[in-house]
């Protein structure tokens, strides 16, 4: 634990020399690359979710690779091809730009769905397959996508099946007037982000990862997280409730947001505390709900408000 914790600090620390006041947004995205999920960061231009992923990919001596997606950005780009060599008389596999540790996938929307269902498999399955090849990706391995609410003209909005594979989803938000401030006296005479070492191996990751994987759930823990998935599947205002595959994030979040706490087994308020980063993008609102102002987190507090809180003891 004592080396986990140590870890995890000095990744923090060190992003932190370039994002000012994210410390919560950087949880999220450690607890995702310690649960072995994927983050849709999604906010307005300008306030960071670029530099944010930058930050990490710095951090981490890991190989990276930052995709603009746009629309004339193919699926083959992506997932690399196969090309015949007339020298040696045999087909050869070019590998495409996913075939990286870390991947930004930037404007995320703004590509064609073809282009972001080539995706699909390697999100899902840490693998690629092309002509009937399957091609590992490195380990570890997490795509970290960005994406814009606010803009709709030229977008292609991510269908529920890629929603599904974002093990979390964060919002980065505007800074106090402090942090603003903070931010112009950092970058004044430089960009932080150049001068930023790595704190961090690949071993360390996957050390990390498996630790994770050892972080205790009791039966009473998988019990409340299946409440939680039960209660959207047949809540009113909801015509999509969450997956399985919801429910198995949310508890593999809830083990990563325990080991960041320090703790080898996870409590139901880190249940509570993953529940709307992990549930939310995954539900649809009937269309009712959306003309009374309802929310997806609004949905996913009043589940947390009516359900029994287990009781664990340490």
């Amino acid at each position: 634990m004592e080396k986990a914790s140590l870890l995890l600090k000095n990744i923090q620390e060190n992003i932190e020399r370039v994002i000012v006041g994210k410390s919560e947004a950087i949880h999220l995205i450690l607890i995702a690359l310690m649960g072995r999920g994927h983050v849709l960061i999604e906010d307005v231009p300008g306030v960071g979710k670029t530099m944010m992923v930058s930050s990490l990919a710095r951090s981490l001596s890991l190989s990276f690779r930052r995709i603009q997606f746009t629309p004339d950005v193919l699926p083959s780009d992506i997932t690399g091809f196969s090309m015949y060599n007339f020298k040696t008389g045999q087909m050869e596999f070019h590998p495409g730009m996913i075939m990286n540790q870390i991947i930004l996938a930037d404007e995320i929307n703004r590509t064609s769905p073809k282009t972001q269902s080539s995706l699909l498999e390697v999100m899902e399955e840490a693998q690629v397959t092309v002509d009937g090849t399957t091609y590992p990706v490195p380990a570890p391995f997490i795509v970290l996508a960005t994406q814009n609410p606010v803009e709709y003209i030229g977008t292609f909005p991510l269908p529920e099946a890629q929603l599904d594979r974002f093990m979390l989803k964060v919002a980065m938000g505007y800074p106090t007037k402090r942090e603003e401030m903070l931010i112009l006296s950092r970058f004044q005479s430089q960009n932080p982000l150049k001068t930023l070492q790595p704190v961090a191996s690949a071993e360390d990751v996957l050390f990390l990862q498996k630790a994770v994987t050892e972080v205790k759930a009791a039966e009473a823990i998988k019990e409340y997280i299946s409440n939680i998935v039960s209660m959207t599947r047949g809540h009113h205002d909801l015509s999509l409730g969450a997956s399985p595959r919801g429910a198995l994030y949310l508890m593999r979040a809830s083990q990563s947001y325990a080991l960041l706490q320090g703790r080898d087994y996870v409590i139901p308020d880190d249940v509570q505390k993953m529940t709307i980063p992990v549930l939310a993008h995954r539900l649809i609102l009937k269309p009712e709900a959306r003309l009374k102002e309802m929310t997806a987190e609004r949905v996913l507090k009043s589940v947390l408000n009516t359900l029994y809180v287990p009781v664990i003891s340490s």
